[in-house]
C-alpha cells in the first residue's frame, strides 16, 4: 500500500515538472510570434487585442467549468474594482508596454528581462514593504542584473540607441506585473485564482479593445491572414493552455519548483529567436543569459516540494496558482 501511495506521489510530481517546463517553453514563445506579427506589419495595440479578444472565449470556458465544480462566496464591488485595477496594470499596461518593446530588442532578451520578476518583486518587497532580503539574495540580485547588462551590450551593439528604448519598456513591464502579483497575491487566496484571472482577463480585453478601436477603429477587421493564424497561436498555445499548465503543476510541485522549471524559458526563447526570426546566439549571450538563471534559482532554490500540497483533492488544481507574464 505504501509502495503505491508513494509511486502515485511520485508520478503526481515528474507530471507537474512536465508540466512546468513544457508551460514555461510554450508562454516563451510570446515574444517570437509577436516579432513575427510585426514583421508582417502589425502593430502593438491591434496584436495585443487580438490575443485578448481570442483568448477570452478560452477564459470564460474555464471559469465556467471551475465554477460548475464548486459555489463561490459573492465578490463585492471593492473585490470588483481591485480585480479591474489588476487586469489594467498586470494584464493589459503590462502586456502592451512588452509588446512595442519587443519592436527593439531581439526575443531572447526580452524573455531574459521578464525572467527578472521575481526579483523586482523581492526589491519591491523590501524597498516598499520593508520585508528583509538576505545575504544570498543580494548576491542573486547582483549576478541577476549583471547578466541582464552582458545580453544587453549585445543588442545594443546591432540596433543602437533603440535597444535602450526596448530594454526601458520591457523592464518597465517586468516591474508593472511584479506590483500586479503582489497584489494579486492576498485576492487569490480569498477568492481563488481562477476567479482573478476570470475577471482581470476581462478587464484587460476590455481595456485593449477600447484602445485599438480608439487607435484604429477599422485595424482588427483589416489584417493580414497571417496576424490572425498568430494571434490565435499566441492566445491559445502561448497564453491560456500554459497558464493552465503552469497553474496546474503549482498545486502539484509547488512554485518554488516551477520557478526552477521555468528557466527553460529564456533558453527555449533563444533558440526559438534563432530558428524563426534568425537572432544570433553567441557566447555573450549565453553567458549573460547564465548568470541570470542561476541567480533566479538561488532566490527559490530551498523550496523543496511537500507531500501534503502535492496530495490535495484534484478538484483543487488552480487554487493558489498565478499565470505568468
Amino acid at each position: 500500500m505504501h509502495s503505491a501511495s508513494a509511486a502515485h506521489h511520485q508520478r503526481r510530481y515528474l507530471y507537474g515538472i512536465l508540466m512546468a517546463a513544457i508551460g514555461s517553453m510554450l508562454f516563451s514563445g510570446k515574444a517570437v510570434l509577436v516579432k513575427l506579427a510585426f514583421i508582417d506589419g502589425a502593430n502593438a495595440e491591434t496584436l495585443l487585442a487580438l490575443r485578448m479578444l481570442m483568448a477570452f472565449p478560452m477564459f470564460c470556458s474555464i471559469y465556467w467549468w471551475h465554477s460548475r465544480k464548486r459555489s463561490m462566496s459573492p465578490l463585492t464591488w471593492l473585490d470588483r474594482g481591485k480585480l479591474i485595477g489588476l487586469g489594467f496594470l498586470g494584464y493589459f499596461l503590462s502586456s502592451y508596454i512588452d509588446f512595442l518593446g519587443l519592436q527593439y530588442i531581439s526575443a531572447g532578451l526580452e524573455r531574459i528581462v521578464l525572467y527578472l520578476t521575481p526579483s523586482i518583486v523581492l526589491l519591491i518587497s523590501y524597498f516598499v514593504l520593508r520585508k528583509p532580503i538576505s545575504r544570498l539574495q543580494w548576491y542573486a540580485l547582483v549576478i541577476g542584473y549583471l547578466g541582464v547588462i552582458i545580453v544587453f551590450i549585445q543588442d545594443a551593439s546591432s540596433t543602437g540607441i533603440l535597444a535602450w528604448l526596448g530594454m526601458i519598456l520591457v523592464f518597465s513591464s517586468a516591474c508593472l506585473y511584479a506590483i500586479y502579483m503582489i497584489g494579486a497575491g492576498e485576492m487569490v487566496k480569498r477568492i481563488g485564482s481562477v476567479r482573478l484571472v476570470f475577471y482581470a482577463s476581462s478587464a484587460s480585453t476590455a481595456f485593449s479593445l477600447a484602445q485599438s478601436l480608439i487607435y484604429n477603429p477599422t485595424a482588427i477587421f483589416q489584417q493580414l491572414p497571417q496576424i490572425y493564424w498568430l494571434s490565435l497561436l499566441n492566445a491559445s498555445l502561448c497564453t491560456v493552455i500554459p497558464m493552465l499548465m503552469i497553474m496546474v503543476s503549482i498545486n502539484r510541485i509547488g512554485s518554488p519548483l516551477v520557478a526552477q522549471a521555468g528557466i527553460l524559458g529564456p533558453v527555449s526563447t533563444i533558440f526559438m529567436g534563432y530558428i524563426f526570426l534568425s537572432e544570433p546566439i553567441t557566447w555573450i549571450q549565453i553567458s549573460g543569459m547564465s548568470l541570470v538563471i542561476a541567480a533566479m534559482w538561488l532566490l527559490v532554490r530551498n523550496n523543496p516540494p511537500s507531500k501534503k500540497s502535492s496530495d490535495k483533492n484534484k478538484s483543487d488544481d488552480f487554487d493558489g496558482a498565478e499565470p505568468l507574464n
